[in-house]
């Protein structure tokens, strides 16, 4: 039975955000020797490119790996749609790749017959998988655990976070960045205190909404796809997410006074460009929200970290409390929304 919940707290979506911190120091721990020989791996035999598959929350992650390995290791990463192989039977020349499977539960049929393609092709393929004994873990050559434990909300969330932490793990090892390693390490008392974050004025905002765009750049982006998704599946909230750096063309046209917009960013690169785009929605007199570490009054704050990789993160999780709490608001249950199942085995 689909019963409403009328505490936000009350909810399994709720209970799985707050693992997440204790779940990402587990993956760390757990993932270190597989980890090492892989990155050994890597650099002996460095890959032509990387192309990841994924579906759902898991492609809104490759989103997240793409910026991240090309922008720290200078290597072009792709996502690798599963129809060419599954549809259209095609067989892209995957010969010296590193394919990066991320999955929660590794038994989508299309997922893994891409994968099992490019392995066959010769790519080395690394599944990012939180069911180690999932039919994708035996086609990988190395599989890195997710460490999320059971996830029984319909509503990925700390899968979602546990697949940026093992993707920025990998990055970090391999390119040597001490930094982001140290921000990783830290990354479970950052999560922990994100929890206390008020994004009420969000809240009240969506409460009676329609239609609102998610915004972010770089690997903003990742979360505004992911923060977009999250809105459809819990809230039946119809979000659009879109980089800062293209929203402005075909989308503006979309917005009028009082629409929503709600902006992802991160300490790097991209903060003053984002910046400006939000406060053009504002000229329009669009409802603007503003998700940043070093928060002013009137934007939503989440927790500083001392690394843009894991600042991505920690938004997300901030987020994520907002959507459930939204949800309830608008009369829905986050862990059960209608239509959907926690594994949706596309073909």
């Amino acid at each position: 039975m689909n019963a409403i919940p009328t505490d936000p707290r009350a909810t399994r979506m709720h209970a799985e955000i707050g693992e997440t911190s204790v779940a990402i120091a587990r993956q760390r721990a757990a993932n270190a020797k597989p980890l090492a020989a892989l990155v050994q791996a890597l650099r002996a035999t460095p890959p032509r490119f990387v192309a990841t598959a994924a579906r759902g929350s898991s492609d809104n992650a490759a989103t997240y790996a793409k910026y991240l390995i090309e922008t720290r290791l200078g290597l072009t990463t792709s996502s690798a749609a599963p129809s060419v192989h599954s549809v259209y039977a095609a067989h892209p020349d995957m010969s010296d790749a590193l394919f990066l499977a991320i999955s929660q539960s590794g038994r989508s049929p299309d997922l893994l017959r891409q994968c099992a393609a490019a392995k066959r092709s010769g790519a080395r393929v690394v599944a990012l998988v939180n069911v180690v004994d999932s039919p994708l873990a035996e086609i990988a050559d190395t599989v890195l655990p997710l460490h999320a434990g059971p996830e029984l909300s319909v509503a990925a969330t700390k899968s979602y976070l546990c697949s940026l932490a093992a993707i920025a793990d990998l990055v970090a090892q391999w390119c040597g960045d001490a930094v982001l390693d140290a921000a990783l390490g830290a990354l479970p008392r950052t999560l922990d205190a994100a929890n206390d974050f008020d994004w009420s004025a969000l809240i009240n905002d969506l409460a009676d909404a329609r239609n609102l765009f998610v915004v972010g750049r770089g690997l903003g982006l990742s979360a505004a796809q992911e923060a977009a998704l999250k809105l459809k599946e819990t809230c039946g909230l119809h979000a659009e997410a879109f980089s800062a750096a293209e929203v402005q063309h075909g989308p503006m046209a979309l917005v009028e006074r009082d629409f929503p917009v709600l902006f992802f960013t991160q300490p790097d690169d991209t903060l003053a460009s984002t910046l400006e785009v939000a406060n053009s929605f504002r000229v329009r007199g669009a409802h603007v929200h503003v998700a940043r570490a070093d928060a002013t009054p009137g934007d939503l704050a989440f927790a500083a970290t001392t690394h843009p990789a894991c600042a991505t993160i920690a938004a997300v999780h901030a987020f994520y409390h907002a959507a459930n709490a939204l949800a309830v608001r608008r009369g829905r249950n986050p862990d059960l929304p209608p239509h959907l199942r926690k594994v949706t085995e596309t073909v």
